[in-house]
């Protein structure tokens, strides 16, 4: 007898079948595994690479069904026959699966989510770019030919409305450094400008070091093409709940109260934090300076305003998501639709 011979999709049979319950493991594992990969890389393709998001979901369905179907046939089911038959057709399978998936996500993206904001407690924006001196940086001309960090995943916006009103075209003009949420570029002058919050990241190169007579920054919000920040949202057919705004109007009430008092204590505000922190390594120094800077962007703090979406602020964004460069974030103003005073209204009360 002539011992059989396995080509490269096949393998050898095993002597004892799997037990169902262990299948249904292994099935479940394989499935598991399949998804996390599928998301992996949807999240770094759209995250990392700037894919859209309907490629990187197409992009996580196929390598996924990959790993599904090698999972299942080596793990689950052991299988020892060819593949030449079953392969292709669950490739079309899986192409299918991913084809409805990117046009279901390509749909949810135009379609939007029916978010409303219903309070907006930063009224200033703390966003700002922040450079060394040295760079040869001093206005903003000077970003021409400059290396300029600049976070993605909605922080872009800004930036490419900023850089359209002055001229200037990303990677062409000016090189854009995807940042990471880290000081490490201007650090280590990767780049002439990173992006920071005038209260979290910009301390951060000064703790570094870095002394602030060598900095020089530049503020969106005095640029005129901040965004807003921070404020509180809800499904828009929630709204229409009475008990649900009667309820939202408590808790901004009570959250309120909460920023009006850190704004006008920030010491007792940070010794909270730093109590609360379970890791231990907040200090009371820099959890202060943080409120103290956050309260700079609370304007209206202790007044009957605090929390209040000014609608001229409101217009300001949807202009700026508008006129990002080339790929404006949303297609027509949403008008009234999307900001709603009625939670702060019964906060009021």
């Amino acid at each position: 007898m002539q011992p059989a011979s396995y080509g490269l999709w096949q393998r050898p049979r095993v002597a004892e079948r799997v037990p169902t319950l262990q299948q249904f493991i292994r099935y479940g594992s394989v499935g598991a595994l399949a998804t996390v990969v599928h998301y992996l890389l949807l999240v770094l393709a759209v995250e990392r690479a700037d894919w859209a998001p309907w490629w990187a979901s197409g992009l996580g369905a196929v390598v996924g069904a990959q790993v599904a179907y090698l999972g299942n046939r080596w793990l689950t089911f052991a299988h020892a026959g060819s593949a030449r038959v079953s392969w292709p057709r669950f490739q079309l399978t899986a192409l299918a699966g991913a084809v409805v998936g990117m046009v279901s996500v390509a749909f949810a993206v135009w379609l939007g989510v029916p978010l409303v904001n219903i309070a907006q407690i930063f009224d200033k924006s703390g966003l700002m770019l922040t450079c060394k001196k040295s760079s040869g940086v001093a206005t903003p001309k000077d970003f021409k030919g400059k290396t300029l960090g600049v976070w993605f995943g909605g922080n872009e916006y800004p930036f490419l409305n900023w850089m359209s009103k002055l001229g200037l075209k990303p990677d062409v003009d000016v090189k854009v450094l995807k940042q990471g949420f880290n000081v490490d570029p201007l650090l280590q002058n990767q780049a002439a400008c990173i992006s920071t919050m005038i209260y979290n990241e910009y301390w951060q190169v000064v703790d570094a070091g870095v002394k602030e007579t060598d900095l020089i920054t530049f503020f969106y919000e005095k640029e005129g093409v901040a965004s807003l920040e921070d404020g509180l949202y809800v499904l828009e057919g929630k709204l229409k709940d009475p008990a649900f705004v009667a309820k939202m109007g408590k808790f901004l009430k009570a959250t309120l109260k909460g920023w009006n008092d850190a704004v006008k204590n920030p010491e007792e505000a940070a010794k909270i934090v730093v109590a609360a922190d379970p890791s231990g390594s907040a200090t009371l120094k820099v959890q202060k300076r943080q409120m103290e800077n956050v309260a700079t962007l609370i304007s209206n703090a202790g007044t009957a305003k605090v929390g209040y979406l000014d609608p001229a602020a409101y217009q300001r964004t949807v202009k700026v998501l508008l006129a990002a460069g080339s790929a404006p974030v949303i297609k027509k103003d949403p008008g009234k639709a999307a900001y709603s005073h009625a939670v702060f209204e019964a906060a009021s009360k």
